[in-house]
């Protein structure tokens, strides 16, 4: 019936169309097209438009690509006459349903840049209300290295002290043994020993400070539109030194990482993804229990997985989990916008979720994302 109605528009339409390929080879004529052009339908198809065809009488009325069902460019044009006084007024009808049809598919455009911009101004603000959440483990995270260091300094500033006595002696006394009789009553052989390890355990306390700044600096990166090729295990690391409060009471963490190409993605919402998954996990275990963060590849694809030995989920809610502000978490603990925003992400990154949960044995949470992501051209207007 379809097609019996395609062929009755083609042949009663007054307005002339031609169909070309990408050579400008004629493919297709309908009946006012012909008659319009003074040529036979027949004679016209496969021969070169311009060879064929004499415009001169004939204004376009419209001209779009499009690609046939074996994948081909095409190219269709309409013609009209426009002293026709039937074909000005169907003209002016066509013309006037493909206005409403541009400014129909402009706001439509418009309605989506606003959802877009919405949607990343959602996840910014569900970012940062992880940080939040997590503001006063990373505190207690950067105050415990910073408070031996700053011990550290107060022991070394004494011990400098007395350094500085024996080195004053020297000017002072009039042999040596009175040198070593000062140096055993400040203990000498102890400070120096001493300075050695202190010394050692403040760099490590400033190398753990550093690292936890650089890990939020890298989560909290404001995001942009572009993608770019990105270390997916760096990802999961920079997360992970993020959550280290929220995780180190609560479970130990296991890395099996398999061997991964750099990845096209948007790393700062990716790192987002990763620290719901990660939280989600520790606050689904309720003593001490194992975190287990897995990666591996198939084909053009990539996958990551983040594996708790918690609560589980009922069967009853596996269905909603994705759903925004569905939680099962007491009130004021949970947004129910973690997983939801997550999907968005996946998509995004024309990804997808699996998720595997039983009461009482935990859930597994695998991401699949594309090496590299597929690239999108608009056809012309």
């Amino acid at each position: 019936m379809m097609q019996n109605l395609l062929s009755s528009i083609d042949r009663n339409i007054p307005i002339g169309l031609v169909v070309l390929n990408q050579d400008r080879i004629v493919l297709h004529v309908n009946t006012h097209m012909a008659t319009l052009a003074g040529v036979a339908a027949d004679k016209a198809i496969g021969e070169k438009f311009e060879s064929t065809f004499t415009a001169d009488r004939l204004d376009t009325l419209m001209s779009f690509p499009f690609t046939d069902e074996a994948g081909n460019h095409c190219h269709a044009m309409l013609f009209y006459e426009p002293e026709t006084t039937e074909t000005s007024s169907f003209h002016q009808s066509f013309s006037g349903a493909i206005k409403d049809i541009q400014e129909a598919r402009n706001e439509q455009r418009r309605l989506l840049m606003e959802i877009e911009r919405a949607n990343e101004n959602l996840i910014q603000s569900e970012k940062l209300a992880g940080i939040g959440q997590l503001a006063a483990g990373v505190a207690h995270e950067i105050n415990n290295p910073a408070g031996y260091v700053f011990s550290n300094l107060r022991t070394l500033a004494g011990y400098v002290t007395d350094l500085l006595k024996i080195i004053d002696a020297v000017d002072e006394v009039q042999d040596l043994e009175a040198i070593r009789r000062l140096k055993n009553s400040l203990e000498y052989t102890g400070i120096r020993d001493d300075v050695e390890a202190l010394i050692k355990e403040s760099g490590e306390g400033i190398d753990r400070i550093k690292k936890i700044i650089s890990a939020l600096q890298d989560f909290c990166h404001i995001d942009t539109e572009e993608f770019s090729a990105h270390d997916l295990h760096a990802c999961l690391d920079t997360t992970l030194n993020v959550a280290t409060s929220e995780i180190k009471y609560k479970a130990i963490v296991v890395k099996e990482y398999g061997d991964l190409p750099r990845i096209e993605c948007n790393a700062s919402q990716l790192n987002q993804v990763i620290l719901n998954l990660i939280v989600n996990a520790a606050q689904a275990i309720d003593q001490e229990g194992v975190i287990t963060v897995r990666t591996g590849q198939e084909k053009s694809n990539v996958w990551f997985e983040i594996q708790d030995t918690g609560r589980g989920i009922p069967p009853e809610l596996m269905t909603r989990v994705f759903e925004p502000f569905f939680t099962t978490k007491p009130v004021g603990q949970g947004t129910g916008l973690g997983l939801a925003l997550s999907y968005k992400i996946v998509q995004k990154h024309h990804g997808h979720i699996e998720i595997f949960s039983e009461p009482g044995q935990g859930t597994r949470i695998r991401i699949w994302l594309p090496i590299a992501q597929p690239h999108l051209f608009e056809s012309p207007e």
